[in-house]
């Protein structure tokens, strides 16, 4: 009788993934001031990340963008080396056939590379499933941000990095436009540290090597609902733009009471 193998026994079910978080943004506009807080879509900024899907898309968005259009010349593409160099037979040497041969200093090119292309087959489930990991991963390090929209009444860069700063962005930003926010493109564009990109061109490879995504309330992706807190919890803490407007608003009410 043959004995038991002592090796374990691999499961075939596959691990059950929790159910995506519930995760709140406040909506704030360009110059800090809370507007309110909403919810963000769970399956879409609430999911697991999954590296291996991330790396598979990645990978394959890199290697898309490559041109492939690298060559070189083999021993039939190299011009002359068609005349034996000597003899077969009696010069004590190795016998050749060709002055264009690989070991040949200006032969041709063994085994060189070719015009190819590196494009990769990527389902569009697995693309979307790793923009999904992506937006989940920065919302869930809280580097999201919503604004209302990019109210700027001319293209300057002074207003893009007033905005920025009240906001409270530093490092890489991915600023997501709308096809109307022109003005917005033109302020942004002269700042290295942001790349913008149109909601229609946004991918995973984007979102992960930028630190900040910065969404207007038209190119936020999914549905939003209002964030009702319980009553025994503190609201949101109020920008320090908003601070100075409450407290500008009690100053005047003081004057006028003292005024009465």
């Amino acid at each position: 009788m043959t004995a038991l193998s002592s090796a374990p026994v691999r499961s075939t079910r596959r691990r059950e993934r929790p159910a995506p978080e519930r995760r709140t943004v406040q909506r704030r506009r360009i110059d800090g001031s809370v507007v309110d807080e909403v919810v963000l879509d769970p399956e879409i900024f609430g999911l697991e990340p999954r590296p291996a899907v991330l790396h598979q898309v990645v990978t394959a968005q890199l290697a898309a963008a490559r041109s492939g259009t690298q060559s070189t010349r083999t021993r039939a593409e190299v011009q002359g080396g068609g005349a034996k160099p000597f003899r077969q037979k009696g010069t004590g040497r190795a016998r050749q056939g060709s002055t264009r041969a690989p070991q040949w200093t200006g032969g041709g090119v063994a085994l060189g590379p070719k015009p190819r292309s590196y494009r990769q087959r990527t389902p569009k489930k697995m693309t979307r499933l790793a923009l999904c990991c992506a937006l989940s991963d920065r919302a869930a390090e809280e580097r999201v941000v919503l604004v209302e929209d990019w109210a700027f009444e001319e293209p300057k860069t002074r207003d893009a990095v007033s905005a920025l700063e009240a906001l409270g962005i530093a490092g890489r930003v991915l600023v997501v436009l709308g096809p109307d926010d022109g003005i917005a493109d033109r302020s942004f564009a002269n700042l290295p540290q942001v790349q913008r990109a149109q909601l229609a061109e946004l991918n995973a490879y984007d979102v992960v090597r930028c630190d900040w995504v910065a969404f207007t309330d038209a190119t936020l992706p999914g549905t939003t609902e209002p964030f009702v807190r319980d009553p025994g919890t503190e609201g949101p803490a109020d920008s320090p733009a908003q601070e100075t407007i409450d407290s500008t608003a009690e100053d005047e009410d003081e004057s006028e009471r003292g005024g009465d």
